[in-house]
């Protein structure tokens, strides 16, 4: 009689569902892992090409050409083994409803906090990290802020759900400190009116890993920090699947890189965002986000072990 595959027993794309292969927990406010996955399938602040609400569901689907290593290279451990991880799946709001969808992501954010978990998000369009600030506020205070992007995202116009004005808001609203955040990867045209650290992409290009990394934790020093990652911070050539590519961006292997140096920081919480599968190629911008958010993953648990 044919069974059921376990856990360990999986051809490649059997029964792939949540990312890395992490068990799906739909109760996550009952669990008791350290780090819960959230995705939020959410494009409506998008200004660009739309899609990103697909970027969840890409994101875990390529998890699973990573999903087979006990210890991811260059690590030195194996991560679930080392932190219990678990995808909530994600998150419900009604279709056509940013603000609902903001309010539901930050409580949501707020409960699971609340417990002493993290959280690792998935977009979705940029404009989700601005709820999921408001809710790591309430528990951290004014945070710093790594930001990888191809733009600033503190553009004071548009509506109030807009994908560029949430590191506009953010600051006034007291949620992070411009003066110790970094925004790294910046090609688009941008105000330093707020005051916000910039490396810019050609800037980036041009140094060190290691100098770059060094610059950054300089800024943010031991302060509680969240990471937000735009894949279009990525060159078109390594994420063409996004809304708003603009080319002269960083390579894959240098931002991953520069993620690995972070061992040390306060890192209290991170998402991954602007993933649209329907202008990729061959899955590499969601194996991008996939990679990304993996070694975000083992960051956090190296953080937590210094």
């Amino acid at each position: 009689m044919a069974t059921l595959a376990t856990h360990a027993d999986y051809s490649l794309y059997s029964n792939a569902f949540g990312f890395l292969r992490q068990p799906l927990n739909f109760m996550p406010q009952q669990s008791d892992a350290d780090v819960i996955i959230t995705g939020v399938p959410f494009d409506l602040a998008t200004t660009g090409r739309s899609g990103s609400r697909m970027g969840p569901g890409a994101i875990r689907q390529a998890s699973i050409n990573l999903a087979w290593e006990g210890k991811r290279w260059p690590w030195t451990f194996n991560l679930t083994k080392t932190v219990k991880i678990e995808d909530c799946g994600d998150l419900v709001f009604d279709c056509g409803d940013p603000a609902q969808m903001s309010e539901r992501l930050e409580a949501h954010a707020n409960s699971l906090l609340q417990q002493g978990k993290t959280l690792l998000t998935f977009g979705g369009d940029h404009f989700v990290t601005l709820p999921l600030l408001r809710a790591h506020a309430k528990k951290h205070g004014q945070m710093a802020m790594i930001h990888f992007d191809a733009h600033t995202d503190t553009y004071d116009m548009g509506s109030k759900y807009d994908h560029g004005t949430m590191f506009y808001h953010a600051p006034n609203e007291g949620l992070i400190d411009p003066k110790h955040s970094v925004q790294i990867g910046i090609r688009t045209e941008h105000s330093d009116t707020l005051g916000f650290n910039v490396i810019d992409a050609a800037s980036a290009n041009d140094q060190t890993v290691e100098a770059i990394v060094g610059q950054i934790k300089d800024i943010i020093g031991k302060r509680p920090v969240y990471l937000t990652f735009d894949i279009d911070c990525l060159d078109p050539a390594y994420a063409p699947g996004t809304g708003t590519p603009v080319c002269g961006g960083l390579s894959s292997d240098k931002v991953l890189k520069i993620i690995r140096g972070l061992v040390g920081i306060n890192l209290i919480g991170m998402d991954v965002v602007e993933v649209a599968p329907a202008y990729d190629h061959a899955e590499i911008t969601a194996l991008a986000g996939a990679t990304i958010a993996t070694d975000l993953l083992h960051l956090w648990a190296s953080c937590q072990k210094n």
